[in-house]
């Protein structure tokens, strides 16, 4: 029994004797912030159809969806959470491992499990991934980890959640999703997450365990400006960096929300990639 909470589709065809369900292997997918695993704004309902193949399971990280509350939500603890699932998962179906996705800092969640147990991964798949100390070295990411790590205000004591998804929102040009409290609990969360620039990325024991490995990255070009600026380009920096030092498959995608804005693309891909 893990931890967390895991949504599970599987809409294999098991309506014909003389067609039992393929077996392929499962694929875990790990959200991002402000999200929960089946999120159709932020999250996976996008990557619904893929279910039609293999069991899919949506990951809840702790202080998000249907998890369990927690002080403060940590990307090592997320990672042990993941390897958990992976195990049980692998051990209740003899499926040999699950192909691993990862959206931003659950990204850098995915990473770190699929370093400490790449026994239990068939393939590592990253949605623009947070682990900007993979890429310190890149000017982009060197400001943006300076900003944050000297000059950066931190959260003030008496902002609400509902100010914390404008501010973040609106305040960066884009829309302000509906502030429930499903939401809000989420972006609360978020508000304690320890910081992902804290995270070593464990490049060397990753590209040891030669695991197949795909990015994907927005192109960032119709975004509103200041989110470009201040999040795309570093993403995009981060994206190119492990894709050069792992040895990964880049796709680039329009938009800056990939998985939500080109959720046919990036099936296709997926689909091709686990192929």
């Amino acid at each position: 029994m893990t931890a967390v909470h895991v949504t599970v589709w599987d809409d294999r065809d098991r309506t014909r004797e003389d067609r039992p369900p393929v077996a392929a292997a499962p694929a875990l997918f790990v959200h991002n912030i402000f999200t929960w695993g089946s999120d159709p704004a932020y999250g996976f309902a996008g990557q619904r159809p893929l279910a039609d193949s293999r069991r899919l399971l949506l990951m809840d990280r702790r202080g998000y969806g249907d998890s369990p509350d927690t002080a403060r939500s940590d990307f090592d603890v997320d990672a042990e959470d993941v390897v958990e699932i992976l195990d049980d998962e692998t051990s209740a179906t003899g499926s040999g491992g699950a192909h691993l996705v990862g959206h931003g800092n659950g990204a850098v969640a995915a990473l770190i499990a699929a370093a400490r147990r790449p026994d239990l991964v068939r393939s590592l798949a990253l949605v623009q991934p947070s682990a900007f100390t993979a890429a310190a070295d890149h000017p982009v990411v060197a400001g943006l980890l300076d900003r944050v790590r000297d000059g950066a205000p931190g959260i003030p004591d008496d902002i609400t959640p509902e100010q914390y998804l404008r501010a973040s929102t609106e305040g960066l040009g884009m829309a302000v999703p509906e502030p429930t409290a499903r939401r809000l609990r989420a972006v609360a969360t978020s508000m304690r997450e320890r910081p992902v620039w804290e995270a070593e990325i464990p490049l060397e024991a990753l590209r040891a365990a030669e695991l197949p490995l795909l990015v994907i990255c927005g192109t960032w070009e119709d975004a509103p400006a200041a989110y470009r600026e201040h999040v795309g380009l570093p993403l995009m920096a981060v994206a190119e960096s492990l894709t050069t030092s792992l040895g990964a498959h880049l796709l680039r995608v329009p938009g800056y929300y990939p998985h939500t804005q080109e959720p046919a693309a990036v099936n296709a891909a997926l689909r091709e990639f686990w192929g």
